[in-house]
């Protein structure tokens, strides 16, 4: 054909190094299993039967209070609606709580653990013995680590001291360092905490033998200043060790001045925090998890578990249709509503979702009037993924 400009290139000089930073920042990734919460257990109560523990409860309860009749009312849809996908979810939370009841476990020497000046070494240790003797027993949790506390509060060098000797204490044990560590670094108040944590990392890996990149963190976003200061450089600069970005509820509500019975998941200020997570980590490859409810039931009543878990089931389900697909758990009874709100979640579109992404393969209408742009194809096959990769083994069979 007939063209005006003889060589385009030489007006894009640039190109090559822009394209080069776009695919460092922003490199394609196909969707990979991420956990659908994070258990949080404070540090002096934790030991090697920990993640059992809660799953017993967890399904003592759900046996006692939950009959597949009642899940309905739960995930807040009517009563005789989706029967077939109410039993299959019932299945499933059953399965679940007795195969692998917590996917991640952070055990916590932060707000969960307090000031205990005499005993945090020895807690440290402590838990670095029942980790080995999990990794020993094939019972540690396929994400694991804890969190150190904040470089906010003054003093640093407690927390790199308790992840030292954690780690060293693991390692001694086990040795090495199980798959799926990671540290939570809570309340980053300044960017330059980041930096100087990942000088921490870096001198750690350097004394204990591992490999760079091996201790990788997850920032907790409690404030409205770590807002302002998050962008998608920081994956390059910290030179790869941000794993994820974690929403903090109560923190985050307590520092816009919420009243105390706003201090909620489903706020709109808490869902300004997350669009803006949402975007600045969008195609990075940085996870992000939706902050905890912090109730538990007030009786061992049935009416009053119920009443627990729809209001945990509604927040998790908020969480979800942001796209927001982890959050936190801070006790057992929460095990049976996230999993059940999860599962529900992805089920309920599977098949549509797989009629149409086979009928685009296809190349024909899906019908109902729908025409589907390849983006909207690409996030079906994304959530198709997703929910295969949440449910186990795959749509058709309960969790192995």
């Amino acid at each position: 054909m007939r063209v005006t400009l003889a060589d385009p290139s030489v007006l894009i000089p640039g190109f090559e190094r822009t394209h080069r930073e776009q695919s460092a920042l922003y490199p394609y990734r196909q969707v990979e299993w991420q956990p659908v919460h994070t258990v949080y257990v404070p540090a002096d109560r934790f030991d090697d039967a920990t993640t059992r523990e809660w799953g017993d409860a967890a399904l003592e309860l759900f046996r006692r209070h939950l009959p597949e009749a009642d899940l309905a009312a739960i995930l807040g849809t009517s009563p005789g609606a989706g029967e077939d996908l109410a039993g299959d979810v019932h299945g499933r939370v059953a399965a679940k709580l007795s195969r692998e009841p917590v996917e991640d476990l952070r055990i916590d020497f932060e707000d969960g653990y307090g000031i205990r000046t005499g005993e945090e070494d020895g807690h440290a240790s402590a838990a670095a013995k029942a980790v080995a003797a999990m990794h020993a027993a094939g019972t540690l949790p396929r994400r694991w680590g804890l969190r150190v506390k904040s470089f906010a509060d003054g003093d640093p060098v407690r927390a790199v001291r308790t992840l030292d000797g954690f780690l060293t204490g693991v390692t001694d044990r086990a040795g090495l360092l199980p798959e799926g560590f990671v540290i939570t670094f809570p309340k980053v108040l300044m960017r330059d905490y980041l930096y100087q944590f990942a000088d921490c990392l870096d001198a750690l890996e350097d004394g204990l033998g591992l490999g760079r990149g091996a201790l990788r963190f997850e920032i907790q976003v409690e404030a409205p200043q770590t807002v302002l200061f998050l962008d998608a450089g920081l994956v390059t600069s910290l030179r790869g060790r941000l794993a994820a970005a974690h929403f903090g509820v109560f923190d985050y509500t307590a520092s816009c001045a919420l009243p105390p019975h706003e201090q909620r998941l489903d706020h709109p200020a808490c869902d300004h925090a997350r669009h803006v997570m949402q975007t600045v980590f969008a195609g990075t490859g940085v996870e992000l998890s939706d902050g905890s409810l912090a109730a538990s039931p007030a009786s061992d009543d049935g009416r009053d578990v119920r009443d627990l878990w729809r209001r945990h089931a509604r927040l998790v389900g908020h969480s979800l249709t942001h796209g927001f697909y982890q959050g936190w758990d801070m006790h057992p009874s929460h095990l049976v509503s996230r999993y059940a709100a999860v599962y529900a979640f992805h089920l309920s579109r599977y098949g549509e979702y797989a009629r149409r992404v086979r009928a685009w393969e296809e190349r024909r209408d899906a019908g109902e009037g729908v025409m589907d742009e390849p983006a909207t194809i690409k996030t079906m096959a994304a959530a198709l993924r997703r929910a295969d990769l949440a449910l186990g083994t795959g749509l058709g069979d309960p969790p192995a």
